[in-house]
C-alpha cells in the first residue's frame, strides 16, 4: 500500500491520459510530441524508461547492465510540452477537505505530464515548494512531495503574490484556487499571466458549504485569510445576499478570465477527484 494521496488504482488509470493543449509553444528537448527520426546521428538528451511499444533497438543495454533496467535514449529532434501547475496555498484553501482534493488535482495532472515524457513544473506561494523535472522516472518523487505538503498557511493574498512563483517558458499554465480575492486583484494577475504561457487555465475549488452555507442563528465568522471575526445571525435574507455577492463574484471573476484568454473551470470538492478528472475535466477537453 502506497502513501500518497491517490490510490495505486486511480494513479494507473490517471496515467493513461494526458494534458490537452492546441499551443503550438514548445520546447527543444524531446517529450511526447516525438517525430519519427530515430538514430544516432541526432544529439543524445538524455534517458526515460521504456515502455511498451517503444523500439527495443532505442534501449541502452549498457544502462540495463549496471540497473537491471529498461531505458532508451532520447534525442533533441524531438519537442517537448511544459507544463506549470501554480496552487493557491493562502489560508482560506486551508479547510481540510479542499486543501487535500487540491493536492489530488496537483498529483493528477503532474502524472498525466510526467507520463507523457514532457516537462512538468509545480509551485506554490511557500519559498521551499518547487518541482521542476521530466519524464516517468520522477512520478513517486513528486507525488511524494504533493503527498507531503504542509497544511495552506500562506498570508498575503493570493493573487497580488501568484506571479512570484511562476516560471516563463510554459505551454500550459494551470492555477489552482479558490479564488475568494478581490476582482480587482484577480485583474492585475490575469492580466499578466498570458506571458507566462501559451495555454492559462484557471480551476476554481469550492466546497457545498461555500456554495450553500447551513448555518443557522447567531454564529461567529472568522475570515480564513485575515483572522477577522464577525458576529452574524443567520437569517434567510443573509443567506440570500451571501448567494447574491457570491454569484456576483463569480460572474466577474470569469468575465475577467475571459477577457484575458483564460479558460476556466468549477470543481466541487465533494464530487471528489475522480468525477473532476474523468467527467469535468475530460469531458471538457483540459485532458485526452
Amino acid at each position: 500500500m502506497n502513501h500518497f494521496i491517490l490510490s495505486d488504482e486511480l494513479i494507473t488509470k490517471i496515467g493513461r491520459l494526458s494534458v490537452a493543449t492546441s499551443s503550438k509553444l514548445r520546447g527543444h528537448h524531446k517529450g511526447s510530441h516525438r517525430s519519427q527520426r530515430f538514430g544516432s546521428s541526432l544529439d543524445f538528451s538524455d534517458y526515460r524508461e521504456y515502455a511498451l511499444g517503444d523500439d527495443v533497438r532505442q534501449v541502452d543495454w549498457n544502462v540495463f547492465a549496471r540497473t537491471e533496467k529498461y531505458f532508451i535514449k532520447r534525442f533533441l529532434d524531438e519537442q517537448e510540452m511544459r507544463v506549470h501547475i501554480l496552487l493557491d496555498s493562502s489560508r482560506s484553501m486551508g479547510d481540510e477537505k479542499k486543501w487535500l482534493f487540491a493536492r489530488q488535482l496537483v498529483a493528477a495532472l503532474g502524472i498525466m505530464v510526467l507520463n507523457r515524457d514532457d516537462r512538468l513544473s509545480f509551485s506554490t506561494l511557500e519559498a521551499d515548494t518547487f518541482f521542476r523535472r521530466k519524464g516517468a522516472i520522477y512520478r513517486k518523487a513528486y507525488l511524494q512531495i504533493v503527498s507531503q505538503m504542509k497544511e495552506a498557511t500562506f498570508k498575503e493574498s493570493f493573487a497580488k503574490n501568484g506571479l512570484k512563483a511562476l516560471p516563463k517558458d510554459s505551454t500550459v499554465l494551470f492555477v489552482i484556487t479558490d479564488s475568494l480575492e478581490p476582482i480587482t486583484e484577480w485583474e492585475h494577475f490575469f492580466r499578466k499571466l498570458p506571458r507566462f504561457a501559451g495555454d492559462v487555465r484557471c480551476i476554481q475549488i469550492v466546497t457545498e458549504e461555500e456554495l450553500n452555507p447551513t448555518y443557522t442563528g447567531d454564529v461567529r465568522l472568522i475570515d480564513a485569510e485575515s483572522n477577522e471575526e464577525l458576529n452574524v445571525s443567520m437569517s434567510n435574507k443573509v443567506l440570500e445576499q451571501y448567494k447574491k455577492e457570491r454569484a456576483q463574484h463569480e460572474a466577474a471573476f470569469h468575465k475577467i478570465c475571459s477577457r484575458f484568454g483564460i479558460r476556466t473551470i468549477q470543481l466541487v470538492v465533494e464530487n471528489g477527484i475522480q468525477h473532476a478528472i474523468f467527467h469535468q475535466l475530460l469531458m471538457n477537453r483540459w485532458v485526452q
